[in-house]
């Protein structure tokens, strides 16, 4: 799956506009996480789980979109963006989305 933050894909020509895809996940940290988090902001520093949190999250976003363009028959999704909504305090919605195409080779 070809998956690009522009409108188009070189080297290739969009043949068919199947619609928006989109994946998302809710994801938070246990309270243990969030006590370390909270002495963290006290001296500075990166707040590694949560690093490691977002990651895992945006990871998950983008393999449902992946999923979702592949069960429409999408070669490619263009367009992609992630975005994040805060759901609840330390529960965050990550979301990935974009539009899902089929494409054709360009002859060289």
């Amino acid at each position: 799956m070809i998956v690009v933050t522009v409108e188009y894909v070189p080297g290739y020509e969009i043949v068919e506009t199947l619609g928006i895809v989109s994946g998302s996940i809710v994801n938070s940290k246990h309270v243990g996480k969030d006590i370390a988090a909270a002495f963290k902001t006290l001296v500075g520093g990166e707040i590694k789980g949560y690093t490691e949190l977002l990651t895992e999250s945006r990871n998950a976003a983008l393999e449902r979109m992946i999923d979702a363009a592949e069960n429409i028959g999408a070669d490619a999704v263009i367009g992609f963006r992630f975005g994040t909504s805060s759901v609840m305090q330390s529960a965050a919605e990550i979301f990935a989305y974009g539009t899902a195409v089929r494409l054709k080779k360009l002859e060289q």
